[in-house]
C-alpha cells in the first residue's frame, strides 16, 4: 500500500508515515499544485494509491462516483502535525490497512474513528435528490 498526500497537508507527512513503515508520497512532487480534485481523485485510483486528505470533496466525490476507490483517509483534526494527531493516523492506518487496501473511506477525528467500506452507499432510507 502507498499513500498520496494531499496538497492541503504538510508536505511533512510523507517522512512521518515513511518512518512508520508506510510508503508514501506528497502531491506536490508528482503533480501541479493547482490542479483540480477531480485530478487528484483519478491519479490516485489509476495507480492504486490510498488518499490522505483533508479536504471534504474526495469523500463526496467517492460518493458521486459510486467509486470503489482511490481510497481515502479523510483527516477531521484540526492541528495534522501535533504528537497526539501523528500517532492517531499511524495507528488508524495500520488498524485498517486490509480495508484500505481493498477500498475503504477511514475518517479520523480527535475523538473517533470510523472506517467505510467502497463503494459508498447512501444511509437506509434516503432519497436521491
Amino acid at each position: 500500500m502507498r499513500i498520496l498526500v494531499d496538497m492541503n497537508l504538510s508536505p511533512e507527512w510523507v517522512g512521518l508515515l515513511k518512518a512508520a513503515g508506510i510508503d508514501a508520497l506528497h502531491w506536490g512532487s508528482v503533480g501541479a499544485r493547482s490542479a483540480e480534485d477531480a485530478v487528484l481523485f483519478q491519479y490516485a485510483r489509476d495507480r492504486h494509491l490510498v488518499l490522505l486528505t483533508q479536504d471534504l470533496d474526495f469523500s463526496q466525490l467517492l460518493f458521486e462516483t459510486s467509486g470503489s476507490g482511490p481510497s481515502t483517509v479523510l483527516l477531521r483534526i484540526k492541528d495534522d502535525l501535533d504528537g497526539f494527531v501523528r500517532r492517531r493516523v499511524i495507528s488508524a492506518i495500520r488498524q485498517h490497512l486490509k480495508d484500505l487496501e481493498t477500498g475503504a473511506l477511514l475518517v479520523i477525528s480527535e475523538e473517533r474513528v470510523r472506517i467505510r467500506s467502497l463503494p459508498l452507499q447512501p444511509p437506509p432510507g434516503a432519497t436521491s435528490p
